[in-house]
Protein backbone atom coordinates (compact mmCIF):
# COMPACT_ATOMS: atom_id res chain seq x y z
CA UNK A 1 0.00 0.00 0.00
CA UNK A 2 1.63 3.54 -1.19
CA UNK A 3 0.79 6.25 0.93
CA UNK A 4 0.15 9.52 -1.43
CA UNK A 5 1.31 12.46 0.25
CA UNK A 6 0.22 16.10 0.30
CA UNK A 7 2.95 18.48 1.50
CA UNK A 8 1.66 22.02 2.78
CA UNK A 9 4.09 24.09 3.36
CA UNK A 10 7.51 24.28 1.88
CA UNK A 11 10.04 26.09 3.50
CA UNK A 12 13.07 24.46 5.53
CA UNK A 13 11.23 22.23 7.30
CA UNK A 14 8.05 21.23 4.57
CA UNK A 15 11.51 20.27 2.54
CA UNK A 16 12.88 18.67 5.24
CA UNK A 17 9.93 16.27 5.42
CA UNK A 18 10.36 15.91 1.52
CA UNK A 19 13.95 14.73 1.54
CA UNK A 20 12.59 12.29 4.10
CA UNK A 21 10.16 10.77 2.22
CA UNK A 22 12.77 10.59 -1.05
CA UNK A 23 14.40 8.49 0.71
CA UNK A 24 11.20 6.30 1.40
CA UNK A 25 9.83 3.11 -0.15
CA UNK A 26 6.14 3.01 -0.96
CA UNK A 27 5.48 6.32 -0.72
CA UNK A 28 4.89 9.23 -3.20
CA UNK A 29 4.09 12.68 -2.51
CA UNK A 30 1.30 13.92 -5.24
CA UNK A 31 0.44 17.03 -4.46
CA UNK A 32 2.28 20.14 -2.61
CA UNK A 33 0.84 23.55 -1.86
CA UNK A 34 2.82 26.86 -0.96
CA UNK A 35 1.91 30.48 -1.05
CA UNK A 36 5.59 31.69 -2.28
CA UNK A 37 7.29 30.74 -5.54
CA UNK A 38 10.48 30.70 -4.02
CA UNK A 39 9.40 27.69 -1.57
CA UNK A 40 7.33 25.78 -4.29
CA UNK A 41 10.48 25.79 -6.27
CA UNK A 42 12.83 24.49 -3.36
CA UNK A 43 10.40 21.75 -3.06
CA UNK A 44 10.44 21.05 -6.52
CA UNK A 45 14.34 20.53 -6.31
CA UNK A 46 14.34 18.76 -3.55
CA UNK A 47 11.34 16.21 -4.88
CA UNK A 48 14.00 15.72 -7.93
CA UNK A 49 13.11 12.44 -10.37
CA UNK A 50 11.68 10.85 -7.21
CA UNK A 51 8.22 12.77 -7.10
CA UNK A 52 6.21 14.79 -9.93
CA UNK A 53 3.38 16.36 -7.64
CA UNK A 54 1.00 18.87 -8.30
CA UNK A 55 2.14 22.52 -7.45
CA UNK A 56 -0.39 24.94 -6.23
CA UNK A 57 -0.72 28.38 -4.07
CA UNK A 58 -3.79 27.55 -1.44
CA UNK A 59 -3.56 24.16 0.59
CA UNK A 60 -7.47 24.19 -0.32
CA UNK A 61 -6.41 22.28 -3.69
CA UNK A 62 -4.49 19.36 -1.79
CA UNK A 63 -7.06 18.82 0.57
CA UNK A 64 -9.71 18.26 -1.65
CA UNK A 65 -7.76 16.41 -3.37
CA UNK A 66 -9.29 12.29 -3.89
CA UNK A 67 -5.61 10.84 -4.46
CA UNK A 68 -3.87 12.32 -0.82
CA UNK A 69 -4.30 9.83 1.68
CA UNK A 70 -1.87 11.52 4.53
CA UNK A 71 -0.95 15.47 5.04
CA UNK A 72 2.39 17.04 6.23
CA UNK A 73 1.23 20.60 7.59
CA UNK A 74 4.92 22.34 7.78
CA UNK A 75 3.34 26.05 7.33
CA UNK A 76 4.16 28.91 9.15
CA UNK A 77 3.12 28.47 13.17
CA UNK A 78 0.15 30.83 13.13
CA UNK A 79 -1.47 29.50 10.51
CA UNK A 80 -1.39 25.97 11.95
CA UNK A 81 -4.97 26.71 13.25
CA UNK A 82 -6.94 27.81 10.58
CA UNK A 83 -5.10 24.96 8.24
CA UNK A 84 -6.34 22.74 10.51
CA UNK A 85 -10.08 23.51 10.98
CA UNK A 86 -10.59 23.04 7.39
CA UNK A 87 -8.56 19.70 7.58
CA UNK A 88 -11.03 18.27 9.96
CA UNK A 89 -13.16 18.59 7.16
CA UNK A 90 -11.94 15.66 5.45
CA UNK A 91 -11.09 12.43 6.95
CA UNK A 92 -7.10 12.92 5.93
CA UNK A 93 -4.63 11.41 8.17
CA UNK A 94 -1.95 14.52 9.17
CA UNK A 95 1.18 15.54 10.91
CA UNK A 96 1.24 18.67 12.13
CA UNK A 97 4.73 20.52 12.60
CA UNK A 98 5.43 21.48 15.89
CA UNK A 99 4.10 23.86 17.73
CA UNK A 100 0.18 22.73 17.78
CA UNK A 101 -0.82 26.44 17.83
CA UNK A 102 0.58 29.34 18.74
CA UNK A 103 -2.47 30.11 21.54
CA UNK A 104 -3.92 28.19 23.80
CA UNK A 105 -7.82 28.88 22.54
CA UNK A 106 -6.36 27.25 19.12
CA UNK A 107 -4.16 24.74 20.54
CA UNK A 108 -7.64 23.31 22.32
CA UNK A 109 -9.34 23.80 19.40
CA UNK A 110 -7.57 21.61 17.47
CA UNK A 111 -7.29 19.10 20.50
CA UNK A 112 -10.78 18.85 20.75
CA UNK A 113 -11.77 18.74 16.87
CA UNK A 114 -8.95 15.54 16.75
CA UNK A 115 -10.70 13.27 19.35
CA UNK A 116 -13.47 13.07 16.47
CA UNK A 117 -10.99 13.15 13.05
CA UNK A 118 -11.77 9.85 11.58
CA UNK A 119 -8.02 10.45 10.47
CA UNK A 120 -4.73 10.28 12.24
CA UNK A 121 -3.34 13.39 13.49
CA UNK A 122 0.21 13.36 14.51
CA UNK A 123 2.13 15.70 16.36
CA UNK A 124 5.58 16.61 14.80
CA UNK A 125 7.41 16.54 17.78
CA UNK A 126 10.41 14.79 16.69
CA UNK A 127 13.00 15.15 19.21
CA UNK A 128 11.81 12.31 21.18
CA UNK A 129 13.31 10.38 18.15
CA UNK A 130 17.04 11.64 18.06
CA UNK A 131 19.23 8.61 18.85
CA UNK A 132 20.66 9.84 22.24
CA UNK A 133 17.46 11.39 23.61
CA UNK A 134 15.25 7.90 22.39
CA UNK A 135 18.15 6.07 24.48
CA UNK A 136 17.49 8.27 27.31
CA UNK A 137 14.14 7.57 27.72
CA UNK A 138 14.89 3.72 26.97
CA UNK A 139 17.14 3.43 30.28
CA UNK A 140 15.16 5.60 32.86
CA UNK A 141 14.36 2.60 34.78
CA UNK A 142 18.25 2.60 35.72
CA UNK A 143 17.88 6.11 37.69
CA UNK A 144 14.43 5.08 40.05
CA UNK A 145 12.12 7.38 41.17
CA UNK A 146 12.77 10.53 38.93
CA UNK A 147 13.46 13.92 40.59
CA UNK A 148 15.30 15.85 38.16
CA UNK A 149 15.49 16.58 34.65
CA UNK A 150 17.81 19.36 33.13
CA UNK A 151 18.05 20.32 29.61
CA UNK A 152 20.36 22.47 28.35
CA UNK A 153 20.50 24.18 24.78
CA UNK A 154 23.33 26.50 24.09
CA UNK A 155 22.76 27.06 20.28
CA UNK A 156 23.17 29.40 17.19
CA UNK A 157 20.18 31.87 16.52
CA UNK A 158 16.86 31.51 14.74
CA UNK A 159 17.87 31.18 11.04
CA UNK A 160 15.71 33.43 8.68
CA UNK A 161 12.51 32.05 7.14
CA UNK A 162 10.04 32.85 4.06
CA UNK A 163 9.11 36.43 4.88
CA UNK A 164 10.95 36.35 8.64
CA UNK A 165 7.90 35.59 9.95
CA UNK A 166 9.74 33.81 12.61
CA UNK A 167 11.23 36.59 14.01
CA UNK A 168 8.02 38.27 15.94
CA UNK A 169 6.02 36.31 19.01
CA UNK A 170 2.67 37.40 17.21
CA UNK A 171 3.59 34.40 14.76
CA UNK A 172 5.53 32.46 16.68
CA UNK A 173 3.84 31.80 20.09
CA UNK A 174 7.03 32.58 21.13
CA UNK A 175 10.58 31.67 21.58
CA UNK A 176 9.74 28.85 24.48
CA UNK A 177 6.87 27.99 22.49
CA UNK A 178 8.00 28.10 19.33
CA UNK A 179 11.71 26.46 19.96
CA UNK A 180 11.16 24.83 23.37
CA UNK A 181 8.21 23.05 23.28
CA UNK A 182 10.53 19.66 22.10
CA UNK A 183 11.99 20.44 25.51
CA UNK A 184 8.51 20.82 27.80
CA UNK A 185 7.40 17.34 25.65
CA UNK A 186 10.41 15.54 26.81
CA UNK A 187 10.19 17.03 30.43
CA UNK A 188 6.54 15.71 29.96
CA UNK A 189 7.93 12.53 28.86
CA UNK A 190 10.62 12.30 31.97
CA UNK A 191 8.82 13.56 34.55
CA UNK A 192 6.44 11.31 36.68
CA UNK A 193 3.02 13.30 36.98
CA UNK A 194 1.39 16.88 35.50
CA UNK A 195 3.34 19.87 35.40
CA UNK A 196 1.60 22.73 37.74
CA UNK A 197 3.57 25.78 38.34
CA UNK A 198 5.75 27.28 35.86
CA UNK A 199 8.87 29.82 37.31
CA UNK A 200 11.36 31.94 34.23
CA UNK A 201 12.95 34.71 33.53
CA UNK A 202 14.52 35.58 29.80
CA UNK A 203 15.30 38.25 27.57
CA UNK A 204 16.29 38.95 24.17
CA UNK A 205 19.44 40.15 25.09
CA UNK A 206 21.71 39.62 21.71
CA UNK A 207 20.01 38.75 19.04
CA UNK A 208 17.74 40.54 16.02
CA UNK A 209 17.89 44.10 17.72
CA UNK A 210 19.56 45.18 14.57
CA UNK A 211 16.88 44.06 12.60
CA UNK A 212 13.87 45.87 11.32
CA UNK A 213 11.39 44.75 9.59
CA UNK A 214 8.05 47.07 7.72
CA UNK A 215 9.49 49.17 10.44
CA UNK A 216 8.93 46.48 13.44
CA UNK A 217 11.90 45.49 15.72
CA UNK A 218 11.60 41.68 16.44
CA UNK A 219 10.64 40.67 19.69
CA UNK A 220 11.77 37.03 20.15
CA UNK A 221 13.24 36.21 23.17
CA UNK A 222 17.52 34.27 22.78
CA UNK A 223 18.08 33.44 26.25
CA UNK A 224 15.78 31.98 29.70
CA UNK A 225 15.67 29.71 32.51
CA UNK A 226 12.49 27.65 33.05
CA UNK A 227 11.73 25.75 35.38
CA UNK A 228 8.65 23.42 35.49
CA UNK A 229 7.29 21.99 38.57
CA UNK A 230 5.07 18.91 38.59
CA UNK A 231 2.40 17.63 40.83
CA UNK A 232 4.80 14.47 41.76
CA UNK A 233 7.00 16.53 43.37
CA UNK A 234 9.29 16.42 40.87
CA UNK A 235 10.80 19.71 38.65
CA UNK A 236 12.43 20.43 35.49
CA UNK A 237 14.61 23.34 34.29
CA UNK A 238 15.56 24.50 30.49
CA UNK A 239 18.69 26.46 30.53
CA UNK A 240 18.43 27.90 27.10
CA UNK A 241 20.69 30.22 24.94
CA UNK A 242 20.68 31.48 21.59
CA UNK A 243 23.68 33.16 20.94
CA UNK A 244 26.54 30.49 21.86
CA UNK A 245 27.34 29.22 18.53
CA UNK A 246 30.74 27.35 19.63
CA UNK A 247 28.88 25.50 22.22
CA UNK A 248 31.04 21.92 22.71
CA UNK A 249 27.28 20.23 22.28
CA UNK A 250 24.41 21.84 21.55
CA UNK A 251 21.90 20.15 23.74
CA UNK A 252 22.88 18.46 27.36
CA UNK A 253 20.44 16.39 28.86
CA UNK A 254 20.52 14.68 32.78
CA UNK A 255 17.95 12.72 34.55
CA UNK A 256 18.55 12.38 38.27
CA UNK A 257 16.13 10.00 39.98
CA UNK A 258 16.98 8.49 43.62
CA UNK A 259 19.32 5.73 42.60
CA UNK A 260 20.78 6.92 39.41
CA UNK A 261 21.91 9.73 37.00
CA UNK A 262 21.66 9.89 33.51
CA UNK A 263 23.67 12.13 30.94
CA UNK A 264 24.21 12.50 27.41
CA UNK A 265 24.35 15.32 24.84
CA UNK A 266 23.31 16.31 20.83
CA UNK A 267 24.95 15.27 18.54
CA UNK A 268 26.17 12.56 21.25
CA UNK A 269 28.36 9.01 21.07
CA UNK A 270 27.17 7.64 24.34
CA UNK A 271 24.76 7.75 27.36
CA UNK A 272 26.75 7.87 30.61
CA UNK A 273 24.75 5.69 33.57
CA UNK A 274 25.69 6.27 37.34
CA UNK A 275 24.51 4.66 40.52
CA UNK A 276 24.43 6.36 44.09
CA UNK A 277 25.12 2.61 45.21
CA UNK A 278 29.09 1.78 45.34
CA UNK A 279 29.41 4.81 42.72
CA UNK A 280 29.29 2.50 39.69
CA UNK A 281 29.03 3.71 36.24
CA UNK A 282 28.59 2.61 32.47
CA UNK A 283 28.51 3.89 29.44
CA UNK A 284 26.40 2.87 26.37
CA UNK A 285 27.25 4.19 23.01
CA UNK A 286 24.58 5.45 20.91
CA UNK A 287 24.11 3.85 17.61
CA UNK A 288 21.83 5.51 14.60
CA UNK A 289 19.03 3.08 13.71
CA UNK A 290 19.65 1.12 11.08
CA UNK A 291 16.32 1.55 9.10
CA UNK A 292 17.36 5.41 9.17
CA UNK A 293 18.01 6.58 5.06
CA UNK A 294 18.14 10.22 5.93
CA UNK A 295 19.74 11.93 8.84
CA UNK A 296 18.60 15.33 8.03
CA UNK A 297 18.58 18.20 10.10
CA UNK A 298 17.60 15.93 13.41
CA UNK A 299 19.96 13.09 13.72
CA UNK A 300 17.59 10.89 11.74
CA UNK A 301 14.60 11.69 13.58
CA UNK A 302 12.34 13.05 10.79
CA UNK A 303 12.82 9.72 9.13
CA UNK A 304 11.91 7.71 12.40
CA UNK A 305 8.67 9.44 13.15
CA UNK A 306 7.49 9.24 9.19
CA UNK A 307 8.17 5.24 10.01
CA UNK A 308 6.05 5.49 12.86
CA UNK A 309 3.36 7.99 11.18
CA UNK A 310 2.89 5.11 8.57
CA UNK A 311 3.00 2.11 10.51
CA UNK A 312 -0.01 3.99 12.67
CA UNK A 313 -1.90 4.77 8.92
CA UNK A 314 -1.36 1.17 7.68
CA UNK A 315 -2.67 -0.35 10.67
CA UNK A 316 -4.69 1.66 12.32
CA UNK A 317 -2.81 2.35 15.16
CA UNK A 318 -3.19 5.29 17.58
CA UNK A 319 -0.42 8.49 16.99
CA UNK A 320 2.57 7.83 19.01
CA UNK A 321 2.90 11.76 19.52
CA UNK A 322 -0.84 13.06 20.51
CA UNK A 323 -2.65 16.37 20.18
CA UNK A 324 -2.74 15.99 24.20
CA UNK A 325 1.29 15.72 23.88
CA UNK A 326 1.07 18.81 21.29
CA UNK A 327 -1.30 20.64 24.14
CA UNK A 328 0.61 20.23 26.74
CA UNK A 329 3.81 21.18 25.41
CA UNK A 330 2.62 24.46 24.12
CA UNK A 331 0.45 24.82 27.64
CA UNK A 332 3.83 25.20 29.38
CA UNK A 333 5.63 26.94 26.85
CA UNK A 334 2.90 29.60 27.15
CA UNK A 335 3.21 29.97 31.29
CA UNK A 336 6.75 30.08 30.83
CA UNK A 337 6.62 33.27 28.51
CA UNK A 338 3.97 34.67 30.75
CA UNK A 339 5.86 34.36 33.77
CA UNK A 340 9.02 35.88 32.12
CA UNK A 341 6.47 38.58 30.79
CA UNK A 342 4.63 38.94 34.92
CA UNK A 343 7.71 38.31 36.59
CA UNK A 344 5.45 35.47 38.72
CA UNK A 345 5.04 32.27 38.89
CA UNK A 346 2.43 30.75 36.38
CA UNK A 347 0.02 27.98 37.70
CA UNK A 348 -1.40 25.80 34.44
CA UNK A 349 -4.48 25.14 36.27
CA UNK A 350 -5.15 29.27 36.60
CA UNK A 351 -3.58 29.46 32.87
CA UNK A 352 -6.33 26.62 31.45
CA UNK A 353 -8.95 28.05 33.66
CA UNK A 354 -8.99 31.22 31.75
CA UNK A 355 -9.94 29.34 28.88
CA UNK A 356 -12.77 27.81 30.37
CA UNK A 357 -10.81 24.37 30.72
Amino acid sequence: MTIRYGIIGTGMMGCEHIRNLVAMDDVDIVAIADPNENSRNWAKKVCGDRFSPRFHENYQDVLDADDVDALVIASPNFTHIDVMRDVFRTDKHVMLEKPMCTTLADALEVNESAKTHKGIVWVGLEYRYMPPISALLDHLPAVGDIKMCTIREHRFPFLKKVENWNRFNRNTGGTLVEKCCHFFDLMNQVVPGEPVRVIASGAQSVNHLDEVYDGDVPDILDNAYVIVEYDSGARAMLDLCMFAEGSRHEQQLTITGDIGKLETSVPGDDLYISKRQGMTCETVPIIMDPRVKDVGLHHGASFLEHLGFIEAIREGKLPAVTTEDGLLSVIVGLAAQESIETGLPVYIKSLTQKQGQ
